[in-house]
């Protein structure tokens, strides 16, 4: 499939190709994926309520959308639909369709480099959606997604958490990685995922853990001395440190990064430039309870590219695909609640959830739940969002 620009994601999905056979075509393609579309979009979350709220703007929709029968599809053929819905072409396209979006908004997520270039980041993680796991058979989806405005650039369905690496090779041949940064956690700490990265030309930030023991335990070791007490132990392990500082939530943080090239030839890591320590120490302002994290992780970045603070800055935006991400697909849009769990749908749902966070998050819109309340009550709105309307 060659790379298409979207502008809309009416085009998106009318390049979609339609299952089913030829004699049960009563609807349009376009028309039944434009509706399901437009009821996400108005925060509807099953079946009942997406086919609820279009009974309640059936006039209106129709004389928008103009459909051959002239009259609102039954619940069943929406959910035969998406469930019979080519659920990896629809992934492509609507991952082409985020990365355009992506595009139009270079600054986000991104520093400049020491060298005068902009360098923006993007987070690998995966999320179980709980509810249509429930059925028993789970449905596990590994994204990339856009530091800081949380664009999803690509998504890949694999069994089990396990499997998130099989999903990286994919990914990794979808996504741009080209002088851009890939944040991971250590699952995906592996030395040919770092090759792949670094043979794309991109850059790579890896957390460090147990599960990758031996390389773990070197880290650890080398970091025990350290901060140095004098200054050939400055010298001796060219060390560097930054720290900040933050009050919110009901707690106090501070966030100690340490830094040192000493163990780069030692470790033979793929293209390491830096060892890191990041200790995160946390005060709950009304119990006054400490807590303490350490955390470690190894860089392609060097200190002539980007500066320690740099590296902190990339490091606490890799929570964007969390925080942005998939908390509003389970709190927002009630992924996780959700009881659809037949055939490709929820798969499918939860990709084109992704292109409305995206999209609105371009379009400006800080808090979710204001945006679906808005389309909900304007339904030209909604059509025009999607592009199914000309403007």
């Amino acid at each position: 499939m060659s790379p298409t620009n979207y502008s809309t994601l009416s085009a998106c999905l009318a390049d979609v190709p339609d299952p089913r056979d030829a004699r049960g075509k009563r609807h349009e393609w376009l028309y039944l994926l434009t509706l399901i579309g437009v009821a996400l979009l108005a925060g509807q979350r099953s079946w009942v309520a997406m086919v609820s709220w279009l009974v309640a703007h059936q006039a209106e929709l129709i004389a928008a959308l103009q459909p051959k029968r002239r009259r609102l599809p039954s619940l069943s053929t929406l959910r035969r639909s998406l469930c019979a819905i080519d659920v990896s072409d629809l992934e492509v396209r609507i991952a082409q369709y985020t990365q355009t979006l992506a595009q139009s908004d270079p600054t986000s997520g991104s520093v400049v480099t020491q060298t005068g270039e902009r360098l923006a980041g993007q987070a690998i993680d995966g999320k179980t959606v709980r509810g249509a796991s429930q059925a028993g058979k789970k449905v596990h989806l590994v994204s990339i997604v856009r530091h800081e405005n949380a664009i999803v650039l690509g998504q890949r369905r694999v069994s089990e958490k396990r499997d998130e690496r099989q999903a990286a090779k994919v990914l990794f041949g979808e996504v741009p990685l080209q002088g851009r940064l890939t944040t991971m956690d250590a699952l995906h700490t592996q030395r040919w995922e770092a090759e792949t990265i670094l043979n794309a030309q991109g850059q790579y930030l890896m957390v460090v853990k147990p599960n990758q023991r031996t390389l773990y335990q070197e880290i650890q070791w080398a970091f025990e001395p350290l901060p140095p007490i004098n200054r050939f132990e400055q010298d001796f392990w060219d060390y560097q440190v930054c720290q900040t500082h933050d009050r919110g939530h009901g707690r106090l943080e501070r966030r100690t990064l340490e830094s040192t090239t000493r163990l780069n030839g030692y470790l033979n890591w793929p293209g390491v430039s830096q060892v890191l320590r990041r200790t995160c120490w946390s005060q709950d302002l009304v119990t006054k309870h400490i807590s303490q994290e350490i955390h470690y992780g190894v860089t392609s970045l060097s200190r002539q590219l980007v500066s320690l603070t740099d590296i902190e800055q990339f490091w606490r935006w890799h929570w964007t695909i969390e925080n942005c991400t998939h908390y509003p697909r389970d709190v927002s849009m009630g992924e996780d609640a959700s009881s659809i769990r037949s055939g490709n749908a929820p798969q499918a749902l939860a990709a084109l959830r992704n292109a409305f966070i995206s999209a609105l998050r371009i379009d400006g819109w800080a808090y979710l739940p204001n945006a679906f309340r808005h389309f909900a009550h304007n339904v030209q709105h909604s059509l025009r969002f999607i592009g199914a309307l000309s403007t």
